[in-house]
C-alpha cells in the first residue's frame, strides 16, 4: 500500500464528498463532521456510482440506485439494497450483502492523502 495525494482540505468542505483517483483506483473521499474518510467509489450491489448518492446522515451514504446505505467511517453496510421491491429481491438473490472497502486517510499541511 502507498500513500497518494488526492486533494486539498480547502477543496472538500465539511458535508461534501469527492471522487478522486489514488494509485489507479477510483476512491470517494468524504469530509464529515467526524473527519475525513475514504471508500471504494462504487456500491458493491451493482457498482452504482456512490458519488451520485446522497448523505442521509453525516457519516452514512446512500446508493443512488437501490438505496443501500453504508457507514463511510467503517464501510459497514447499514441496510442492503431495498428498492424497488420485487426487482431488487431478484438482484439480491445473486448479490449478497457486502461492506464497502475503506482506505486510510491522512492530512499533512492541508494535503489529503489516501493509502491504497
Amino acid at each position: 500500500m502507498a500513500l497518494h495525494p488526492v486533494c486539498r482540505t480547502d477543496d472538500l468542505p465539511v458535508g461534501e464528498k469527492k471522487l478522486v483517483s489514488a494509485g489507479g483506483e477510483n476512491v470517494l473521499v468524504y469530509h464529515t463532521p467526524e473527519g475525513l474518510f475514504a471508500t471504494q467509489a462504487k456500491c458493491p450491489h451493482i457498482m452504482a456510482p456512490l458519488a451520485k448518492g446522497k448523505m442521509v446522515e453525516p457519516c452514512i451514504v446512500q446508493c443512488p440506485f437501490h438505496r443501500a446505505t453504508f457507514d463511510v467511517r467503517t464501510g459497514e453496510c447499514i441496510q442492503w439494497a431495498n428498492w424497488p421491491r420485487g426487482l431488487v429481491d431478484v438482484l439480491n438473490a445473486f448479490r449478497g450483502e457486502k461492506n464497502l472497502v475503506t482506505y486510510p486517510v491522512t492530512v499533512d499541511a492541508g494535503q489529503i492523502s489516501v493509502e491504497v
